[in-house]
């Protein structure tokens, strides 16, 4: 047998769900032409600011030297216009020249000032224009297939990505829990049942060949409205992809840590049977040596058992081995043989249980 004692247990759900990058960006064309060529290798990291493609850079070139004539130009114009006005100025202090002539001189130095503004506005805009030409990543991360290939015709902002940049080093991953299950988590938090750790909620996963990952992750936000079809509530954790195991979109199962219970009663999980309905169900010696049968409120399972939340208490004794040559109201000879739980295995501060046998349960009249 084994004399159930309180212990510290770590509280985990189990949630599904699926992997999402940390950040996206769809390439695309901010210039129009033709594609020259395509930089990179596909499927490659890439990082911000690198070349992607190369778009024939021709008619911006012209554009570039036509603004370079036409600020040139209205320099010349400026030179010109400015030298005028400061002489008819001289002139219309002395009466030389009339007064409205000075005026029309300053009028025409200001307009050939916004002239040499205006063309180098257009200068600048013209050398943007070219620097669109190169193609480059707005972010750091893996880059995937491209869409088109040298010799495309690709047009400003096209509805069609060229290709997509995910980041992928850390990693997001959406989970899903239902609002009842997270209403009674805060409640037995908030209530001294739960015990956190650090103010955080930990996420370990469950890849999909059923290994286990192993950096944990933490849980960054959750959504602040429930889904009306399902009744589920959105949780999104960070976790450190330094290898590139994970990728984006994959399914996973996340093992969320809660905290810790500090006293929970763990049942071995040889000591628990099913009845016809589907309860479970435990026998129990009692005080006198008597055999009782109790029905079970079982919550979640640690390795080394089922938590009980309803139908046992600390210092009951439970049956866990010779549970078959016994019944209920048979007077038995137990004996209890500790040994290491390894419930307690995810227990904080790696807290170990007293376990117990009972080699021969045996009925005596």
């Amino acid at each position: 047998m084994v004399t159930i004692k309180p212990q510290p247990v770590a509280v985990t759900s189990e949630l599904s769900g699926r992997t999402t990058a940390y950040l996206t960006a769809e390439v695309r064309p901010q210039v129009g032409g033709i594609i020259q060529k395509r930089v990179f290798r596909e499927g490659s990291d890439v990082k911000a600011g690198e070349t992607l493609y190369l778009i024939a850079p021709e008619t911006y070139q012209a554009a570039v030297d036509s603004a370079r004539a036409a600020l040139g130009k209205a320099r010349a114009n400026l030179v010109a216009a400015r030298s005028k006005a400061n002489r008819l100025g001289q002139l219309a202090q002395i009466e030389a020249v009339s007064k409205q002539t000075s005026e029309d001189a300053q009028a025409a130095q200001a307009q050939a000032e916004a002239d040499v503004a205006a063309t180098q506005a257009a200068l600048d805009a013209a050398r943007v224009n070219l620097g669109f030409t190169r193609v480059t990543a707005p972010i750091s991360g893996r880059i995937g297939r491209s869409s088109v290939t040298p010799g495309a015709l690709v047009t400003a902002s096209q509805a069609q990505a060229l290709a997509t940049i995910e980041q992928i080093e850390p990693l997001y991953v959406d989970v899903t829990q239902s609002s009842g299950a997270l209403l009674r988590l805060k409640s037995d938090i908030e209530s001294g049942k739960i015990r956190r750790e650090n103010g955080q909620l930990k996420l370990r996963l469950v890849l999909d060949d059923g290994s286990l990952y192993p950096l944990p992750g933490t849980l960054q936000v959750a959504e602040a409205t429930v889904d009306p079809t399902t009744g589920s509530i959105t949780l999104r954790g960070l976790f450190p992809n330094p290898k590139h195991t994970l990728l984006p979109g994959m399914y996973v199962r996340a093992l969320l840590e809660a905290g810790v219970t500090p006293d929970a009663l763990v049942a071995p999980q040889q000591a628990v049977s099913r009845d016809p309905k589907g309860n479970a169900t435990a026998l129990v010696v009692s005080p006198d040596n008597k055999v009782e049968q109790r029905t079970l409120v079982t919550g979640q399972t640690t390795p080394g058992g089922w938590v009980v939340t309803s139908g046992l208490k600390a210092g009951d004794r439970l049956i866990v081995a010779g549970v078959q040559k016994v019944s209920p109201g048979d007077t038995v000879k137990a004996v209890e043989t500790p040994v290491t739980a390894p419930a307690a295995a995810g227990a904080a501060g790696g807290a170990s249980a007293p376990a117990a046998s009972l080699p021969q349960a045996a009925a005596s009249n």
